[in-house]
């Protein structure tokens, strides 16, 4: 179907490095927050369109899987890929890559699009869904990533 489009490109700040000399775990979840307001800015929902429409976007559940260490200085992107979509959410899947093409952490989302002024969910305006639909058509995966749909749990022998 399409390729994850690249939507972040930064370094691993120093802020962002722990006690235990990597990127703490709350990072990664700025990384991929920035994704969706990057993602966000891309379907059209800019600051002056939430405003305007008293429309925007929030982030419903969020599945994130560490999967190797960030370091400091390190650069990094942010892949993304929709897995799905309705009138009103967006199932999305985040990818951060490290140096070399490291693989180092995964969030899947379920975005839904919010009526501001009335407090609650409501459909995607018609241009945001157009601009959704030709994102999904040009980003989405060939195959579901492994991660996506996980349960947490502890398996029993």
């Amino acid at each position: 179907m399409g390729e994850p489009k690249v939507i972040i490109q930064h370094t691993v700040p120093d802020e962002w490095i722990d006690y235990n000399g990597h990127m703490n775990d709350a990072e990664y979840v700025r990384a991929f927050s920035w994704g969706v307001d990057r993602l966000m800015k891309l379907i059209g929902i800019t600051d002056e369109f939430r405003e305007e429409s008293q429309y925007t976007i929030y982030t419903m559940e969020t599945h994130i899987c560490y999967l190797d260490e960030m370091k400091l200085g390190e650069p990094f992107e942010v892949h993304m890929q929709i897995l799905d979509y309705d009138a009103k959410r967006i199932h999305v899947f985040y990818e951060l890559f490290g140096e070399n093409g490291k693989r180092a952490a995964t969030s899947e989302q379920m975005l839904m699009g919010i009526d501001q002024a009335a407090g609650r969910a409501a459909r995607f305006p018609e241009e945001i869904s157009t601009h959704v639909q030709e994102m999904a058509a040009h980003h989405a995966p060939d195959e579901k990533p492994k991660e996506a749909g996980r349960v947490i749990g502890i398996k029993r022998k």
